[in-house]
Formats: structure tokens, sequence, C-alpha cells
């Protein structure tokens, strides 16, 4: 179908649009006019699934005139949040991985846990009653503490919960440097990952005295290129900021970068940021990961299915030089 669009360029052009009834994602693609580059300003999402050749929508291009006499042709594929994220297979040529930190790197889960645990009871919150690890999966795992300080503190002053969450991560940074353990297969990832001189930063909703003390303690001070931390974004996770923060500083394309993520609100935040997500499910269901829209979800890095996706994106990495 080719739909008219108007341009801020002084020429027409046609677009022809080969997926309706999706919105959120599109790549395309500029035929007959090498000058020309464009980024759409109206998604179509009025009327993707019953366009007709009278539908519109703008764009912009760069301010270059186009000297070609006849129109260039746009070709826009527009395909879903899903299609785009569900599969690792989509990313190749790999430049790139990004990891979270907690539950992804390092099995820190049951260290938070004891810590609001035991800080929460002596508060006496819930009835002096502790809580339970379904609640801190629930409730807790993922998300940033000015989120929980409303979360668990609702009727606190804000700098009360604020000093509570202070106290909570000094004493899990003194618990982690006795009991952090890696994700089994993290070394041998992360040798892939340098062997396949891949770009890697770590994007994380802990503070960052949090962060540093892990990377380091996991021996990862040199891998990472970048650390990211939510609260330092304009927005934290779920939103997609600090992946997009991550992206840029690496000057990769989401398009040939993934994600490993163990909470629901990294998970969206990384498909937000239009990136496949690869699950980690140490602690929290595989079910709730594969509901938040993981491609993939595993126990750790020394699962067969993963090495078995990473050795396809390997293969078609070469094909693509081939080609």
């Amino acid at each position: 179908m080719l739909l008219k669009l108007s341009m801020s360029l002084p020429c027409t052009c046609n677009l022809i649009v080969l997926n309706f009834g999706a919105e959120d994602y599109y790549r395309s693609a500029v035929f007959g006019c090498s000058m020309f580059s464009l980024s759409l300003t109206h998604s179509l999402t009025h009327s993707l699934s019953a366009a007709t050749t009278s539908d519109s929508c703008t764009i912009s291009g760069d301010n270059k005139r186009c000297p070609n006499t006849s129109p260039p042709t746009v070709l826009v594929l527009f395909f879903t949040a899903e299609q785009r994220c569900s599969s690792l297979a989509s990313v190749a040529p790999l430049e790139a991985i990004l990891f979270d930190i907690d539950g992804t790197l390092a099995d820190s889960d049951p260290i938070h846990y004891y810590a609001f645990r035991e800080m929460l009871q002596e508060l006496g919150y819930n009835g002096g009653e502790p809580i339970t690890e379904e609640f801190f999966i629930t409730n807790i795992s993922g998300k940033h503490n000015e989120e929980l300080c409303q979360v668990l503190f609702p009727d606190w002053d804000l700098q009360r919960a604020r000093k509570f969450f202070v106290d909570k991560e000094a004493m899990f940074r003194r618990l982690a440097a006795e009991q952090t353990e890696p994700v089994a297969g993290l070394d041998a990832l992360c040798r892939w990952v340098e062997d396949k001189g891949l770009r890697r930063t770590a994007v994380t909703n802990a503070p960052r005295a949090n962060a540093e003390m892990l990377i380091s303690l996991l021996g990862l001070d040199e891998f990472f290129e970048l650390l990211v931390i939510g609260n330092e974004c304009e927005r934290p996770k779920p939103f997609p900021d600090p992946y997009l923060n991550a992206l840029k500083g690496l000057g990769v394309s989401a398009d040939h970068a993934f994600v490993f993520e163990d909470s629901v609100s990294g998970i969206k935040a990384g498909m937000a940021a239009g990136m496949s997500v690869v699950g980690l499910a140490l602690r929290n269901p595989e079910s709730m990961l594969t509901g938040a829209g993981a491609a993939m979800v595993i126990k750790d890095y020394t699962e067969t299915k993963l090495w078995t996706a990473l050795e396809e994106i390997d293969k078609k990495k070469e094909e693509l030089k081939v080609t």
C-alpha cells in the first residue's frame, strides 16, 4: 500500500507500509535519494490497521534539498514491542550486552531480603512479623529506593523514609562484603564477551556505592566500560532512561544489543528501550519474568539454551560479513 506523506523537504515521497496493526517500533529505509534521512514525527497510530491511500503523516528529514527529480520512496516496517524484543536472533550483528547487577551478576537478593526483613521487623512493620520472601519478590525486588519510600512507608515523612534506606544499604554492604557470590557461569560469559570484542555496560537501580562495591567484589572493574545508575538518570527503571543512556554512552543502537535482567522492572526498562531481554530466574519466578516480556529465561549462565542462542547470533554475524 502506498501512502502519501507531507514533508519538511520541498518534495513529496511515497511511503510503503509493510505491516499494519503495530505501532510501537518501526524500521525504515529510503530509496531514490542518498542525501535524505528521516524520522517519523507521527507514528500513524490513528489508523494503521485501516490505512488508505489518502492517509498521511509528517516526517522530518535533514535540511538538504533532495536533488532527484522523482520523489524518493520511504519503506517503513511497523512492529510491536513483543515482535521486536521476543528473540535474540534479531540483534545480529551483536555489538553490546547490557547487564543489571543485583540478581544478574551477583546472587545478592538473599542479602537484600535479609537486610529488609531484619530492619523492618525491628521497626514493627507488618505487626512485627517478618516479611516473607514472596513479599520481597513482589513488592521490593527491582524497585529503586525512592519508589520504595512510598511502597513501604506511605505515611512517613520522606526524609525519615530515606534515612531508613541509607541505613539498610549500609547493612547490605556490610553483609555483601563477606557473602557475595557471582551467578554461576558469569566468568565464562564475560570471557566470551571479551573474546568477541563486544561493548558492555552495567545498568542498575542500586545506589552507586552498592554497584561499585559489587562490581569490585566480582573482579569486574576493568570489564565494564560504563556504569549507569538509575537514580542519576531523569527516570530510573522501569522507565527506559537508564538503558537509553547506556546505549548513548556506548554509541550502540538498540538493534544490536540485548540485556540481562532479573526483575520485572528491569525487563520492562530494557524492552522500553527497544532491546530484547534475557531474564535471570535465580530468585524470581520464571513465569513472572516471562510475563514481563523476557525473550528467554535462564536460571544462570551455564544453561545450554543461552549458549545455543549466542552461537546462533555469532553465526549470523559471520554470515552478514560474507554478504
